[in-house]
């Protein structure tokens, strides 16, 4: 039996938040995808495992819509293999990824899959050169069939529903152009998806690798896929895990390091880093308010990691060229963990171009 303290510390392990340098090449979250969403994003994510983002390009790495239709950035160089893993497993596992998209395509006879096939097609006729998100949609709305379509009442206007319009893109051999706001698709030069991902970028396997021990309920919520569909592609080299009494499962190659995990790492997380999106909630933050604190259905804060537990959240707070970061302690910090806390919003500022005014520790 292992606690929800190993577990934690595995995953700094795992996730290489308790290094101070690091590649590309060998930054392990780039294999599942690393979430870019908000200023403190997939960069920053990369950053906090060691990576000098400054020099980063286009020529390096690549955004795509993947995993819940969430941008995420992986290695250019990976591109073939990430577009086979992000897959949906079958139909069905494509109609619920697609959620109330799926109804008027079923009901019309339209099989998932190959209404993905069509958004795809489609897609990759318009987007010829570098073309705004929102030109995009509106132009698919003249030429798809009304089972693909809805009216929006923000807008006032037609579209193609948003979640197969995002999983349709990487199939049409589309990335989504970096620092771009509204966001620029264009096309994926020298674009071939791999026959099959590999254990390395499988999705299922890569979940357990960095967000592991886990269920197969954990994976499918990660996924948004159907549960059915994640245990029949549970990998054959996992053993049973009991976590604070959970029945749990973990690549037998891992077994070790869960063992024997323990970590002091403190950093300043990003909203929808890696770390923060495991399923088991409750292990991360075992008191429910503070789950409700963490995860709030609008404007996520980042998350303090101290000494390899969650304590807490922060939030940038810019005015003019002064930043402050707000830190909300869950738990008093020592003198040392705030003075880690610090160096890591240094680290933030740096990071964005701005000094950094102070560190306001409350709670």
């Amino acid at each position: 039996m292992v606690d929800r303290r190993q577990v934690m510390a595995f995953r700094v392990r795992a996730q290489q938040l308790d290094r101070a340098e690091g590649s590309l090449a060998d930054t392990a979250v780039l294999d599942i995808g690393v979430q870019d969403t908000g200023p403190d994003g997939g960069r920053w994510a990369l950053a906090a495992r060691g990576v000098d983002v400054a020099p980063l390009t286009g020529d390096d790495v690549v955004m795509l819509w993947t995993v819940r239709g969430a941008p995420h950035l992986y290695r250019r160089a990976d591109v073939g293999a990430v577009a086979a893993a992000v897959e949906p497993f079958s139909d069905a596992d494509a109609g619920k990824r697609i959620y109330d998209a799926a109804k008027p395509l079923k009901a019309a006879g339209i099989g998932i899959l190959d209404a993905l096939d069509e958004v795809a097609a489609r897609m990759r006729e318009v987007v010829r050169k570098p073309t705004v998100k929102g030109e995009v949609s509106g132009r698919l709305a003249e030429v798809m069939p009304k089972p693909y379509l809805r009216f929006c009442r923000p807008c006032n206007a037609t579209h193609l529903y948003e979640m197969p319009f995002r999983l349709a893109a990487v199939r049409a051999g589309l990335e989504l152009r970096l620092d771009t706001s509204p966001p620029v698709l264009e096309r994926i030069r020298a674009f071939r998806p791999a026959a099959a991902p590999g254990d390395r970028f499988d999705l299922v396997r890569a979940y357990l690798r960095l967000l592991g021990p886990a269920t197969p309920k954990h994976v499918a919520d990660y996924l948004d896929a159907p549960v059915k569909e994640v245990k029949a592609r549970w990998p054959r080299d996992t053993v049973e895990v009991s976590v604070d009494g959970e029945t749990r499962w973990l690549l037998a190659a891992d077994e070790a390091a869960l063992a024997s995990a323990e970590t002091t790492t403190t950093r300043l997380l990003g909203p929808f880093d890696l770390f923060l999106q495991a399923k088991d909630r409750a292990t991360l933050v075992p008191d429910a308010t503070r789950v409700k604190e963490l995860w709030p259905v609008l404007g996520r804060p980042g998350a303090v990691l101290a000494d390899g537990e969650l304590a807490g959240t922060w939030r940038p707070r810019k005015s003019g060229r002064t930043f402050t970061v707000a830190v909300q302690q869950w738990r008093k910090l020592t003198g040392s963990a705030r003075d880690a806390v610090v160096a890591e919003a240094e680290r933030l500022a740096a990071y964005r171009g701005v000094p950094l005014a102070g560190v306001d520790f409350a709670g």
